[in-house]
């Protein structure tokens, strides 16, 4: 018999305890025949679909390999033995059989099969709820999520499968499995998400209720979608812009603060202000102190010879970053001291993260912190709110969104820096300062890929004349030269192309 993709194979739903979405108990499957008879089975399998996006391979916090390192923010010391694969990311030398790649394609398609045992069965009449209106608030999760993972998907693939319906026959998978063309699965995007809304979904969700969706994140990656697709699909350009303005504008009208200038920059990462700041939007909840659902960023990104981060020792480089992005920060940029530090240490001598931070006595020396992963604020909004107005000829109200980030960064306004002939020479476009903006304010927090992605469009030419423009010096070991029109996407896995090499055909270039 033909092997059968991993990406369609029925995956057992998790139990959870609703606290933070937080799988604490131990796992008890659902078996694919046993659908809904309750309230609380819906609960459960909703949460093994947050359960899913928490995985380092799907969108955990140590999923920077796929983004960060794809970019031109972070790279790799080691190319060598286990380091090898990882390596190829950064290096773009990445090859169709690379697991790490293969990992992210199967976690997020069980993101996906997981959504959809939701949604095809969260309708059924015989199952009752205590309120009516919860049946719509966990479909409209359930919506959100699938549109997350597909989002991921298209943008690092281009065209993929696409599945709706939960599939459990093996005829079912094989006629699923085929790539669907982009736009048609950013369309899928934009009914899901415009579905989610459809709920009585909080705008921002409680201290109580951190980790899991919310009106204002629905709007936000809605408006983030419309904007991708503005930036990198041919057709419906101004249209796509003006949805996405409208949604962005949504987003950003449910703030519950006025300008980003009241909220410090250092609060955002704060462990002990993370469920109440009114900045973060949509994040992945880490337990302190926790063994199993702890959060590992800041001690894993601690260089030797440093506490800055964490109360464990460190003993490695932590995760490597470019001098690139460093070189990026202009002079009084408070993000710059911190999120960045030099380690002086004889085994380091390299730059290291420090945006995230527990030296709490609840992480410890075990350095199990309690840092969420941020997967949405308003920052993210506001300059995205820049950029949609720059592409709409909106220039004032552009200038305007840029300057709120600009403002807390402790930084002159931008008609000030654009003055300085220095700042101009760097960024000589409103286009270009706003790209610059984002780096600054959202560095490490894997949006660079798909900034640069927008930014260059349908022009994978630009996309390498800008990465073989930096200076190879500040780029680490990974080899410039290598970049490519191909890597603008990823490699189809070469398991799942071995299925049906006409229908999933592979990525030109690969």
């Amino acid at each position: 018999m033909k092997k059968i993709s991993l990406i369609f194979i029925f995956i057992a739903l998790v139990s959870s305890s609703c606290e933070d979405y937080l799988q604490i108990e131990n796992p008890n499957a659902i078996t694919s025949d046993k659908f809904f008879s309750s309230e609380t089975d819906v609960q459960k399998a909703v949460a093994g679909v947050y359960n899913a996006i928490r995985s380092n391979s799907a969108l955990g916090e140590g999923s920077d390999l796929y983004s960060e390192e794809r970019s031109d923010n972070a790279g790799r010391t080691d190319n060598q033995s286990s380091a090898g694969t990882p390596f190829q990311f950064t290096n773009f030398t990445l090859v169709p059989t690379n697991p790490e790649m293969t990992g992210h394609w199967n976690a997020l398609y069980t993101i996906v099969s997981r959504a959809n045992y939701v949604l095809s069965n969260i309708d059924n009449p015989a199952v009752k709820f205590t309120d009516e209106k919860n049946r719509a608030i966990y479909k409209s999760e359930a919506l959100f999520l699938r549109a997350l993972a597909y989002f991921h998907l298209v943008r690092k693939w281009g065209d993929v499968p696409m599945v709706t319906k939960f599939v459990t026959s093996y005829d079912e998978i094989v006629a699923s499995t085929f790539r669907v063309e982009k736009g048609l699965v950013y369309k899928q995007i934009t009914e899901d998400l415009t579905a989610a809304l459809n709920s009585d979904l909080p705008n921002i969700q409680n201290a109580g209720n951190k980790g899991r969706t919310c009106k204002a994140a629905i709007n936000g990656l809605l408006g983030q979608v419309y904007l991708t697709m503005g930036s990198i699909l041919p057709t419906e350009k101004p249209a796509n812009f003006a949805k996405a303005k409208q949604y962005l504008e949504a987003c950003y009208g449910m703030r519950t603060f006025g300008q980003l200038s009241e909220i410090p920059y250092a609060d955002v990462f704060d462990v002990a202000k993370k469920s109440t700041n009114p900045e973060i939007i949509f994040q992945i909840v880490y337990r302190q102190g926790d063994q199993n659902y702890a959060s590992g960023l800041a001690y894993r990104n601690q260089s030797i010879g440093e506490t800055i981060n964490s109360k464990r020792p460190s003993t490695g480089r932590g995760f490597f970053i470019n001098p690139d992005v460093v070189n990026e920060y202009e002079a009084g940029d408070i993000r710059k001291d911190f999120s960045v530090k030099y380690a002086d240490h004889a085994s380091a001598k390299a730059w290291f993260i420090t945006k995230y931070r527990d030296v709490s006595e609840a992480a410890a020396a075990n350095g199990w912190g309690g840092n969420d992963f941020i997967l949405m604020r308003y920052a993210d909004i506001v300059l995205m709110l820049a950029e949609v107005n720059e592409k709409l000829g909106n220039t004032t109200e552009a200038i305007g969104y840029l300057n709120q980030a600009r403002k807390r960064a402790g930084l002159p306004d931008y008609a000030v820096s654009d003055a300085d002939p220095a700042y101009h020479a760097k960024y000589p476009t409103l286009k270009l300062a706003i790209l610059h903006e984002r780096r600054s304010e959202l560095a490490f927090e894997n949006h660079r890929l798909f900034d640069l992605l927008r930014a260059f469009g349908d022009n994978a030419q630009g996309f390498v004349d800008y990465f073989k423009s930096k200076n190879q010096a500040d780029y680490g070991i990974s080899d410039l030269k290598n970049v490519s029109t191909k890597d603008i996407y990823f490699p189809i896995p070469f398991d799942e192309q071995k299925l049906d090499p006409v229908k999933m055909y592979q990525n030109p270039g690969y």
